[in-house]
C-alpha cells in the first residue's frame, strides 16, 4: 500500500510555486496579515487559496457562504473563482477587521459579489434562510458543532461544507492532550466522521480541511 509523502518545507515552496498564481489583492492580504503577529494565524494558507478557488471552479459554484472572515483571504480566494453573477455571503462578528476585508475586496474589484453581516455568526445563521452549494467554516472552534448543523440545514443536496483547522497544528494526534480546544476539535473530528448524511474526507492542506459532500 502507498503512503503520503512528507512534506518538507522545501518541496512546500516548490509545490507552491507550481501552483496557481496568487492575484496581486491575495499577496496584499498576505503582507498586510504578516504585519499582525501572532493573529496572523487566522488566515488560511496560500495552498488553501489554491484548492478553494479550484474546487468552485470544477464544481461551478455560484453561491457560499462564508462562517468566519477575518481580514478576506479566503473570501476573496472564493470569489475570484464564482462568476460575476455569483454571491458570497460572509459572516464575522469583528467590525474592525470586516472594514479591512471590505476594503481589500473593492480593490480586487470583488465587492459587488461578496454580502458580509456583521454580528455573531450563529444569529446571523439563524436568520438566513437561502440555500447554498459551498459553506466554508472557519471560525471559533467552541461553535463548530452548532456552526456545521446549521450549515447541513442551508446545503442543497450534493452541496459542500469545508472546515478550517481540524488538524490544529498536528495536536488532534496527541493522545494524552489536555488543551481545551484540541479536545473540542477532536469531539468535532469524530461527530462528522460517524454522521451519515455527508461523505468525507479531511486533506492535510494548512491547518487540516475537512471537506464533506451533503448526501
Amino acid at each position: 500500500m502507498g503512503s503520503d509523502l512528507n512534506i518538507t518545507n522545501e518541496l512546500q515552496e516548490y509545490i507552491l510555486n507550481h501552483g496557481r498564481s496568487l492575484h496581486p489583492i491575495q499577496k496584499e492580504i498576505i503582507n498586510y496579515n504578516n504585519s499582525l503577529g501572532d493573529i496572523k494565524r487566522m488566515q488560511i494558507s496560500i495552498s488553501q487559496c489554491q484548492f478553494l478557488y479550484l474546487i468552485i471552479k470544477i464544481t461551478n459554484i455560484k453561491k457560499i457562504l462564508e462562517i468566519g472572515t477575518f481580514t478576506g483571504l479566503s473570501t476573496l480566494s472564493m470569489s475570484l473563482a464564482i462568476p460575476d453573477d455569483g454571491k458570497i455571503i460572509a459572516l464575522d462578528k469583528n467590525e474592525e477587521t470586516n472594514k479591512i476585508a471590505i476594503n481589500f475586496f473593492k480593490k480586487a474589484k470583488q465587492d459587488q459579489k461578496i454580502i458580509t453581516l456583521i454580528k455573531p455568526a450563529l444569529e446571523s445563521l439563524a436568520e438566513i434562510k437561502e440555500k447554498f452549494e459551498l459553506i466554508f467554516i472557519d471560525a471559533d472552534k467552541g461553535n463548530y458543532k452548532q456552526y456545521y448543523e446549521k450549515s447541513l440545514s442551508l446545503l442543497v443536496t450534493r452541496g459542500l461544507i469545508i472546515i478550517d483547522n481540524v488538524l490544529w497544528y498536528g495536536e488532534v494526534a496527541a493522545e494524552k492532550s489536555q488543551d481545551k480546544i484540541t479536545k473540542t476539535i477532536k469531539d468535532f473530528n469524530e461527530f462528522v466522521f460517524n454522521d451519515n448524511r455527508v461523505e468525507k474526507i479531511i486533506i492535510p492542506l494548512g491547518d487540516g480541511m475537512t471537506i464533506c459532500r451533503k448526501l
